[in-house]
């Protein structure tokens, strides 16, 4: 193991002992097709199979289309901006590395508890939407048993190797991937009237107000859900610190996983407004616990698939345990960074002899299981108040992610590097963060802007916002404690630490 570093970045504090130690124990055993995958297989998830019905029911065909195109630009802005900070310093930490080093220690403390509560509350939500999908088949067993399953069998991938963990999530990505490929194959010969009947031709592009349904408004809503769905692309850069060869791995990884998502998204989309109606009551009634009439099942029980129902219900079990799975992954190593970086208790940095951080994966267990058993209290109002905590992370997290970038690219000007020097350069600095902060922020906003048309509804804007006065009491309240302060570009610490 080796510092190096450019001419002017000898001038920042090296790293510490104990930090060199502790990444010297994590592997890098995470081959390029298990970073391509993780990548994928990140943001193909029910928001596709199942809520995509809905954002075409809410805004039409060509108001969802033109949502999913304006968010997954967003998003590409936001990949770039990560590729190029996780080539240069691939290490576990990732958005709280480069939050600390590039704005803040205090945005950095902030940025990876966000990111780890997140994940860990999504591990939970993740076994009560698992439990409901196992309900379609064998309904009389009590969920609770779905959901305890579910949680060891991702806590042994996890706790086997950073290589099972891989390997694991390339399978369950692989048949998403094969599911939406097939799902447009068929799709594109239903519509040009080769299976399935007659062409609809553009009927359903031109039905009642289709292909703008509910204006700018309507439009503004399919923002948030396409929001949400984008979520977990950015794992690439959690795994980037266990990756074979980040340098070159990484930006291959940014460069393809990108298209495919947009065009899995773009094209399913495309493909549901050409053959479903906006006015169909199973799309506005699209939900995780009713695979009956999900848009992928509809379009494959036209298309003459047997067991349409079944063959998808198993593929959104898939998806859903492939989420939790990257879940329990990302927040381990984010727990772990943490703790590696004096941020968190120092024995959650403990990593045992097959490079896994076991105390920060035990701990991540236990507060996913403890949240999943708050389903039980208060008829679930718990439960539904922490997933609200959390649906917003992901979105500061981007913001994070667009800042970081932002001051890094002026820090590393500012000491006198040479942008040709750097392993991966992103497109469009510096209007690409710019760009996707100022969207993560409308997005972030415009959560539930109808609580506050007319008479306000005060518990329906806590439950929607209550992530964001979260961050920032993390935020500002390490800063007061610290008295951290924003770090300058002269002074950033641009020391790389690599194998």
């Amino acid at each position: 193991m080796t510092t190096t570093a450019r001419p002017r970045a000898e001038q920042s504090a090296p790293a510490t002992q104990a930090q060199l130690q502790s990444q010297e124990k994590l592997r890098r055993s995470l081959k390029p097709r298990h970073l391509t995958m993780i990548a994928l297989g990140g943001a193909i998830g029910t928001g596709l199979f199942v809520a995509s019905g809905n954002t075409i029911a809410t805004a039409g065909p060509g108001g969802a289309l033109l949502a999913y195109v304006v968010i997954g630009f967003m998003v590409f802005l936001l990949m770039q901006s990560l590729g190029e900070m996780a080539t240069y310093l691939p290490v576990s930490g990732a958005f709280e590395e480069y939050s600390t080093r590039f704005v803040s220690p205090s945005f950095g403390f902030a940025i990876g508890w966000n990111y780890w509560y997140n994940w860990a509350i999504t591990v939970a939500a993740e076994l009560v939407a698992a439990a409901l999908i196992m309900r379609y088949w064998l309904p009389d067993v009590p969920s609770w048993i779905w959901s305890g399953a579910f949680l060891l069998i991702l806590f042994l991938l996890n706790a086997l190797s950073t290589r099972a963990y891989g390997e694991s999530e390339f399978w369950f990505s692989l048949v998403k991937v094969v599911t939406v490929v097939i799902f447009l194959v068929l799709g594109i010969l239903m519509i040009v009237g080769i299976l399935g009947g007659e062409s609809p031709g553009f009927e359903n592009w031109t039905t009642g107000e289709a292909p703008f349904v509910g204006g700018g408004l309507g439009i503004l809503a399919i923002f948030m859900v396409a929001g949400f769905s984008f979520q977990g692309t950015e794992l690439v850069g959690v795994a980037a610190g266990e990756a074979e060869d980040p340098e070159k791995n990484v930006p291959k990884a940014i460069r393809t996983v990108f298209v495919r998502i947009l065009l899995f998204y773009v094209g399913a989309i495309t493909v549901i407004g050409f053959l479903i109606p906006h006015t169909s009551p199973n799309l506005l009634t699209s939900d995780v616990e009713d695979i009956s009439i999900s848009p992928f099942t509809l379009v494959f029980e036209n298309a003459g698939v047997l067991a349409a129902a079944s063959v998808m219900n198993a593929v959104i079990l898939t998806a859903i345990l492939s989420a939790g799975n990257s879940g329990l992954y990302a927040s381990t190593r984010m727990l772990w960074a943490l703790a590696d970086g004096g941020k968190a208790p120092r024995f959650l940095a403990k990593v045992n002899r097959r490079g896994v951080p076991m105390n920060a994966l035990l701990a991540t267990t236990l507060v996913g299981g403890a949240s999943f058993l708050t389903t039980f209290i208060g008829d679930g109002d718990a439960y539904v108040w922490l997933v609200s905590a959390s649906g917003l992370a992901g979105f500061i997290v981007w913001m994070g992610i667009a800042w970081s970038h932002y001051r890094f690219r002026r820090a590393y000007t500012a000491q006198g590097h040479d942008l040709a020097d750097l392993p991966y350069r992103a497109r469009f600095f510096p209007l690409g963060p710019v760009i996707a902060l100022a969207l993560c922020a409308v997005v972030i906003l415009g959560q539930n802007y109808q609580a506050f048309l007319g008479e306000v509804d005060l518990t329906a804007a806590l439950t929607a916002y209550i992530g964001l006065p979260l961050f920032l009491a993390l935020w500002f309240g390490h800063k007061l404690v610290t008295g951290s302060k924003m770090v300058r570009y002269e002074d950033a610490d641009l020391t790389r630490v690599r194998d």
